[in-house]
Formats: structure tokens, C-alpha cells, sequence
């Protein structure tokens, strides 16, 4: 009767029907020590993720613009003033040529100065030229984001996501959904998922960033939409190039 009881009250509790939308975990402490927090400052968006290519460049989502980013490494818990933290105003925000949203979601930041590298700040590498990920692979993606409809954490948590086909993609947002700039990812039938707050962090598969948080639907299921890094990478190192030779004060 007891164990019916309980079947009874798992289903019965409304945060089990609603389902935790990340339903990941907490990292230990400074083990992603390529992510970057983003304090924004913007009339609509606060916080977004990003993540250390170069020791003077985020990349990110271009969505996560404001007339004001400042950079925070090094961090595990955002609230307080660790000190493996290393924050860094931004000097130039760029966003890809274009920029259109949904379309080609990524932004370059480079720091005003350069990130000392230590074992709680570092780099993650990019994918190589031509490769892909494909359905089936599981990845990892990290933030600060919500961990369900209505919480918030100042942890870093991270989940593991299995890349999906495109077609689940183009079922579930038509025409916003372009396969030669984006990734599918989150299994439908899981409640796990990025969220909001997560936009901009990386989608990590064998230790390189393969994808950027980008968009999905209001309710947090899965599947969602990354942009597909190895899509613009020689904008990517043409654009880090060229401001190298104009370095910041």
C-alpha cells in the first residue's frame, strides 16, 4: 500500500508534471573552467553564458547584446566574490555580420584585457574544420540558467543532451530550424534541456565546443536549438585575427 502511496504523490505533485527543464547537476567547482558568466546590462536580459576561445575573446550568442557586457571567469556560485573570479569589462562586442535572430546566432567578445590563464580559468578548444556532430552523440552544456520553470540557481549546473535528428527540429519549429547552421539537441522524451538564462554557453562533445545555447520553445522541452559553431569558423578566426592587430588599451 505504502509504495502505492507514493506512486500516488509523484504523480499527483505538479513540479513532477511540470518536470525540471535542466534536470542536470552541479559541477564541481571550477571542473569547466572555459565559462564565462555574462552581467549584461539591458533593458530585458540580465545574465546569458559564453565561454573562453582566446585568452582576450568570448565567444557567444549574439542575442545576449547589451549596450554593456562584463565578463566574470573563473566563477562556480555568480553571488559571491570567489576568488578564482576574474571579471573583465568588454571592449568590442561583435556579432556575426547580419545578425539575424534564429538565423546566425553568435558573437565574439573581446575582453578588454587579456584572462590570466589558472586551473579555474581556461580555454576550450573549437571544433576542427569539416567536423560534425551526429544524432546519438551525448554532449554536455553548462550555465547559470533556470533548473525549472520558475528557479533559479547561482551554481553552475550542467546536463547531458543527445544530439537529435533534424527532422525532430524541423518538426517542432518549421522554418526557424536551418540544418546547415544549427543543431538539434535534447531527446523529446526526457525532461532535460538548457533553459532560460543558458544562452550563449557551449554545447561541448569530446572536450570542444561543437554548438552555441541558442533558442527553443517557451516551456524548456526539448529538443532545442544551438548554433553550429564549425558553420562559421573561418569568420571566427578572421574576426579574432584582425582584432588582434587593433588590441585594446
Amino acid at each position: 500500500m505504502r509504495p502505492l502511496l507514493l506512486l500516488m504523490a509523484f504523480l499527483l505533485d505538479p513540479r513532477t508534471q511540470a518536470g525540471e527543464i535542466i534536470e542536470g547537476h552541479e559541477v564541481k567547482p571550477h571542473s569547466r573552467p572555459y565559462m564565462a558568466f555574462l552581467r549584461i546590462k539591458t533593458v530585458n536580459r540580465t545574465r546569458c553564458g559564453g565561454f573562453l576561445v582566446h585568452e582576450n575573446f568570448v565567444l557567444t550568442a549574439a542575442h545576449c547584446q547589451g549596450s554593456f557586457i562584463t565578463v566574470i571567469l573563473g566563477a562556480h556560485n555568480i553571488r559571491k566574490h570567489e576568488k578564482t573570479q576574474q571579471v573583465i569589462p568588454v571592449e568590442r562586442i561583435i556579432p556575426y555580420p547580419g545578425y539575424r535572430p534564429k538565423v546566425n546566432d553568435i558573437m565574439l567578445l573581446q575582453l578588454r584585457r587579456k584572462a590570466k590563464l589558472t586551473a579555474a580559468v581556461g580555454l576550450l578548444k573549437l571544433p576542427r574544420r569539416g567536423q560534425q556532430v551526429k544524432p546519438g552523440m551525448v554532449c554536455s552544456v553548462a550555465g547559470w540558467g533556470r533548473v525549472d520553470l520558475n528557479t533559479t540557481t547561482d551554481k553552475l549546473h550542467e546536463v547531458q543532451l543527445e544530439i537529435q535528428e533534424d527532422r525532430q527540429c524541423r518538426a517542432r519549429y518549421r522554418s526557424s530550424f536551418r540544418n546547415d547552421t544549427q543543431i538539434c539537441v535534447g531527446d523529446p522524451k526526457k525532461n532535460q534541456s538548457t533553459f532560460s538564462g543558458d544562452s550563449g554557453g557551449p554545447l561541448v562533445c569530446d572536450k570542444r565546443a561543437q554548438g552555441i545555447v541558442a533558442f527553443g520553445k517557451k516551456d524548456g522541452k526539448p529538443p532545442r536549438v544551438e548554433t553550429k559553431i564549425s558553420s562559421f569558423l573561418p569568420w571566427i578566426e578572421k574576426t579574432m585575427k584582425r582584432f588582434q592587430l587593433h588590441r585594446p588599451d
